[in-house]
């Protein structure tokens, strides 16, 4: 009787040792999974014996060379969490024919996009089906540029948003997008700023310590080759490293021209 249960052990052990597991993790977007099953490396029976959704074990007939992970009988919601585990033999591996239904989607709608006299610039989106960063992008210097995220609610329901913008003289434009697996960007309309501050200029036009603006700004420094060599925000740039030569000196609203001497 001893034999019989070191060796029903043992079998237990070696079962344990010849098992993997496949794991998947992200957010429920109302679609189902594709699994592709081969036969175990020893000919018997298929690869997958188990599979799991948040630890549940799911009723899908995984003895077949192809199945569905169905999230249906799991009353699920658009963008809820899910892991999914597909337990298999240790010689042979399933697939995952389509993997990424697990991961956030940019489905966001804007409800609505406003920018307050203090520079609050406030949106409410609704129709999120994961989370997902939003970028704050303004359009300065003739091209959209990165000024801040904001992780997003990934709520079907409405969200809602608050970003402190640096305008810079005039008219400004500030939008926001998202970027999913895909690696699509999905924007939002631009929306538009007067601002009542004064123009900023800059000096002296040949420098040899300090570039001085009149006001705070941000700004990008290039070489005559296009590279930027220097950027941030603030009254003044130090160009005391820089070569002697000509530099392309973007601030406030526009692009001027300097030399280092």
């Amino acid at each position: 009787m001893k034999r019989i249960l070191s060796i029903l052990t043992m079998l237990t052990l070696v079962a344990n040792v010849t098992a993997g597991v496949i794991v998947l993790e992200g957010h429920y977007q109302g679609k189902n999974l594709y699994v592709q099953n081969p036969f175990a490396g020893s000919g018997v029976g298929f690869c997958t014996f188990e599979v799991t959704i948040n630890g549940e074990v799911t009723t899908d007939e995984v003895n077949s060379s192809a199945f569905e992970i169905d999230f249906a009988n799991f009353q699920l919601k658009v963008g809820d969490p899910v892991i999914v585990k597909i337990k298999h033999k240790d010689d042979c591996k399933p697939k995952v024919l389509n993997p990424e239904v697990l991961k956030p989607k940019s489905t966001f709608e804007i409800v609505s996009m406003d920018i307050s006299k203090d520079g609050n610039f406030t949106w409410t989106t609704k129709n999120e089906t994961g989370k997902l960063a939003y970028t704050i992008e303004q359009f300065r210097w003739n091209k959209w540029i990165k000024v801040g995220e904001i992780d997003g609610n990934g709520s079907a329901e409405n969200n809602s948003y608050e970003f402190k913008i640096t305008p810079h003289s005039g008219e400004n434009k500030f939008r926001v997008k998202q970027v999913d697996y895909s690696s699509k960007p999905r924007y939002s309309q631009a929306s538009r700023y007067m601002s009542t501050s004064g123009e900023i200029t800059f000096s002296p036009v040949k420098a040899k310590d300090f570039v001085t603006f009149t006001g705070e700004t941000l700004f990008e420094v290039y070489d005559s080759f296009g590279n930027i060599v220097k950027k941030g925000f603030g009254e003044k740039v130090d160009v005391t490293n820089l070569k002697k030569g000509i530099y392309y000196l973007n601030y406030d609203n526009k692009t001027e021209t300097f030399v280092k001497k």
